[in-house]
């Protein structure tokens, strides 16, 4: 279980663990005429502070079923003494947009993580209400729109997973003899009150004699850490209306499948009886999870550079209404100074040069007004700006000297810094591009080629988007729900994170209270135009909201780069390999 935190007297520590979340439902409405609902569900929270819902996570799309298991789950920290809320909101999934007003609303319930924690072994059960502008929970017929189950568990403090391949033989002869059927398995974990909670999912597979890909899952996820906790492996077989029956299970341990390595388990059959079914253990081996703190202390450089939409549609910056104007209050910079402030003065502690490459786009450069998508915002032979200071006193004289333009292309930047970290692949460093920009992306195939070719380098790509214009484009390079693809090849990684600016104005707001600004803003809505520059109570209020804007920004960096460094095998240290011992054994 998580460690006791050390006792250092004349400080203070707040009573924290981690906890995972799972997520299953029950009974859903069945919004689909000719299969049944393909449900996701999307996790809001409100962060410490604030007073409006910020989604956390948006789980996987289970194609054609009511009843949904989500395998993926959220890991938060539990903090006693603090009200933490979440609301938990299920969609039918009717198309790969990213949008969910595009598809049908299922239901959703408000709760608290406390009351989750409270619910115990058991798990909460709560109806969902149809009705997504209502709170109160529901009551008469209203539960028809089913239940969702949320049960939570302290996870150990555990940097190991474990990547498990599994085979079978003979699955499915039992029940199908006509074709060949498809078949997948589940791992589910028991809690203490013999409950299942499921783990992963397995592709599906035609024959009876299937190869499944390998999976990488934390050790903590799969068994809190307890390699003899019961695990449960259950293989079906996909019929038709993609019903799915099972056809044999195995209960097991982490520690059982590391000691097999590679052998094989007789599953039994749901009645108890033992079938002629043999999962085959292929590859369980066990090694460290490495960290992006792992990788800095071992001498990871980061390297970050700026990208700024010069484009007209950001207005004259002479006109206050402008997304470019300077104020002369030096507490209150416009988007585009406050995007650099927040991301650079943390990413600069990472950078001990402190070198910035700034780039421009979407602007006529002198000496002759040529349009280009991809200059120097120096306007000299070197991109590099020293300091955040030196980036901000670039983009200010660059103003006078360029002449806003047209359109707004981003893939010659992204294609330039992809050129640079292609010559650095072997972890020593990692290129970040923060790409600032107003306005609708108008080379769209070309972009979503460019990411997909970067998604192999050490490069992150941060879009932040200021002004009020529809950015549901950017959405779709984000990537989190549905992998971003050029031409039928799809992206190695997700490679792109993007945050509206206008999310960091509307929190600094509901922080701050009535007087930030000027005239009302609502949550999710960015500020009339002419807005942007207007007087607030003081400069915190702005180191509010940067602090808010970086931690958007920069929540998936981390993860990025551990992922990028994992596919390419690099690692800081050495790797543990479980010992490979081959038999079989009948599941008792």
């Amino acid at each position: 279980m998580e460690a006791v935190n050390a006792f250092n007297p004349g400080t203070a520590a707040a009573p924290t663990s981690s906890v995972e979340i799972s997520i299953s439902c029950r009974n859903l409405l069945d919004k689909d005429i000719l299969s049944k609902s393909d449900p996701m569900c999307v996790v809001y929270h409100k962060p410490r502070g604030t007073d409006h819902w910020v989604e956390l996570l948006r789980t996987e799309t289970i194609k054609d079923t009511l009843n949904p298991d989500f395998e993926r789950k959220i890991t938060m920290e539990y903090r006693f003494e603090e009200q933490q809320p979440l609301r938990f909101e299920l969609y039918d999934i009717d198309s790969s947009s990213h949008n969910l007003a595009d598809h049908d609303f299922l239901g959703f319930i408000e709760c608290t993580l406390a009351t989750i924690v409270a619910a115990g072994s058991q798990g909460l059960t709560q109806p969902l209400n149809p009705n997504p502008y209502l709170t109160d929970a529901p009551s008469g017929k209203s539960e028809e729109a089913g239940t969702i189950i949320l049960l939570a568990e302290e996870l150990a403090s555990l940097k190991d997973e474990v990547t498990i391949k599994f085979g079978g033989s003979e699955i499915g002869t039992t029940t199908c003899f006509i074709f060949r059927p498809s078949v997948m398995y589940t791992i589910s974990k028991l809690n203490d009150a013999g409950k299942s909670i499921l783990v992963h999912r397995s592709e599906k597979i035609t024959g009876r004699n299937p190869t499944w890909l390998p999976t990488t899952i934390s050790v903590r996820s799969l068994c809190n850490g307890d390699k003899d906790r019961t695990l449960k492996v259950d293989c079906y077989v996909i019929g038709m209306a993609a019903t799915l029956k099972c056809i044999g299970s195995c209960n097991t341990s982490l520690n059982q499948l590391v000691e097999l390595g590679t052998g094989g388990i007789r599953l039994l059959h749901p009645d108890g009886k033992e079938t002629n079914s043999t999962l085959l253990v292929l590859q369980c081996q066990i090694k460290p999870i490495y960290t992006f703190l792992d990788y800095i202390q071992n001498g990871t450089q980061i390297h970050c550079g700026f990208a700024i939409d010069f484009t007209s549609s950001n207005g004259d910056p002479s006109d206050p209404s402008s997304l470019h104007f300077f104020s002369d209050s030096p507490s209150n910079p416009n988007p585009y100074e406050q995007a650099i402030q927040s991301v650079g003065t943390i990413i600069q502690d990472y950078d001990s040069g402190k070198m910035f490459p700034v780039y421009g786009f979407g602007a006529r450069i002198p000496p002759l007004g040529a349009v280009s998508h991809n200059f120097y915002v120096t306007l000299t032979q070197s991109s590099y700006c020293y300091g955040i200071p030196g980036v901000m006193e670039s983009y200010r004289n660059c103003i006078r000297q360029i002449q806003m333009y047209g359109p707004t292309c981003f893939s010659p930047i992204i294609n330039h810094v992809a050129q640079m970290a292609a010559q650095n692949q072997n972890g020593e460093h990692y290129y970040i591009l923060l790409i600032i920009t107003d306005g609708i992306i108008t080379d769209m195939p070309n972009t979503k080629e460019a990411i997909v070719n970067a998604s192999t380098l050490p490069l992150s790509i941060i879009i932040i988007g200021v002004g009020g214009a529809d950015f549901t484009a950017m959405e779709e390079l984000d990537g989190d729900a549905v992998r971003i693809s050029f031409n039928g090849r799809l992206a190695a990684r997700d490679i792109v994170q993007f945050v509206p600016y206008r999310d960091a104005y509307s929190w600094m707001k509901s922080t701050v209270g009535p007087g930030f600004g000027a005239g009302p803003v609502s949550p999710g809505i960015p500020p009339p135009a002419g807005q942007w520059a207007v007087a607030v109570p003081n400069d915190a209020t702005h180191k509010l909201a940067q602090v808010k804007l970086a931690q958007e920004v920069l929540a998936e960096i981390p993860d990025q780069l551990t992922g990028y460094m994992k596919s390419r095998g690099i690692f800081p240290g050495k790797t543990h390999s479980a010992s490979s011992k081959s038999r079989l054994v009948t599941n008792t």
